[in-house]
């Protein structure tokens, strides 16, 4: 039988480790810190989503004493994690410049001013087809939006309004908050979507013409980042990676150049829109995305308080 041939290894050429090149190294380790927030933040390690996290924190900051563009979008999970309140914190030190949300924000937001809770049993409730028809969330967010749409105002805005003036809980209600601050809210609607479309109080001209010019309005928020300010994702998954995308080419294409700014993305999972839309291309011209995979209510927090804490 013939034997093959064998690689001699005894002829591999070997070098030092002290001669190599390394990704990693002591300076890059991670500390035990002081016990403070800022300590925590100090200690961790200069590598990987630690890094970039970090990096994320100062820009928001440099963003913030630049008074610079921090525009926040969110899904309607975050605000059924009870992170409102962190959120109107922000608002109210005037740190975030606009806000933008899909339309299950504003009936999670609407519900817990209204009467202190949300968030149905969608598997019980769907079986007898009562799943979204709430009387009171459907009758007064839908008048609110066809009032909103005579006025000529957003309707982001003009649930601001209605839950500033109207709700027991108005004081964690974000969408209250950014309406008493002046702070541009944006809801963009994909009909059909909704709990509020699927009665008769719905009124899909009201909804198409209050939701639209919410778009005009974000798109005018968009085009402020340009030089260093920072564009949040909060758990949109498809809603809001598209309509940021489609701000973004509106902004360049009327205002001109909209480039060196920065990104990121929060969600429990990887999703390619919000990775594509927010993190890869809109920063093609200058400035950096960023992704971070974990639980809004862990993860939110942590941002906030490093925001707060340099």
């Amino acid at each position: 039988m013939k034997k093959h041939e064998e690689m001699d290894l005894g002829q591999a050429r070997l070098y030092s480790v002290a001669e190599r090149p390394s990704k990693v190294d002591q300076d890059l380790m991670a500390g035990l810190g002081d016990g403070s927030v800022k300590g925590y933040f100090e200690s961790l390690p200069k590598l990987l989503k630690a890094q970039d996290l970090n990096e994320l924190i100062s820009h928001i900051q440099a963003a913030v004493r630049a008074k610079k563009a921090l525009i926040v979008g969110l899904g309607g999970h975050v605000i059924k994690c009870g992170l409102a309140p962190l959120l109107i914190e922000l608002v109210r030190k005037g740190y975030i410049s606009c806000l933008a949300a899909n339309g299950s924000v504003v009936i999670h937001e609407y519900e817990l001013a209204m009467f202190g809770k949300t968030s149905e049993d969608v598997a019980v409730q769907l079986s007898d087809g009562s799943f979204g028809m709430a009387l009171e969330t459907n009758r007064d967010l839908n008048q609110v939006i066809k009032q909103a749409a005579e006025e000529g105002i957003g309707l982001g805005q003009a649930v601001g309004r209605f839950l500033s003036e109207n709700a027991p809980y108005a004081s964690n209600s974000l969408l209250a908050a950014a309406y008493e601050h002046e702070v541009p809210f944006t809801v963009h609607v994909a009909v059909g979507t909704d709990i509020i479309h699927q009665s008769g109080y719905a009124d899909g001209a009201a909804i198409g013409d209050c939701s639209h010019r919410d778009f005009r309005i974000f798109c005018h928020q968009v085009s402020l980042l340009d030089g260093g300010g920072v564009y949040l994702n909060l758990g949109s998954a498809v809603v809001l990676p598209e309509v940021f995308l489609k701000a973004l080419t509106v902004s360049r294409n009327i205002k001109g150049k909209v480039q060196d700014f920065y990104t990121a993305v929060f969600d429990m999972n990887f999703h390619y829109r919000a990775n594509e839309n927010v993190v890869k291309r809109p920063v093609l011209n200058g400035g950096k995305g960023y992704y971070f995979i974990g639980h809004h209510e862990i993860m939110i927090p942590l941002l906030v308080q490093g925001i707060e804490c340099r």
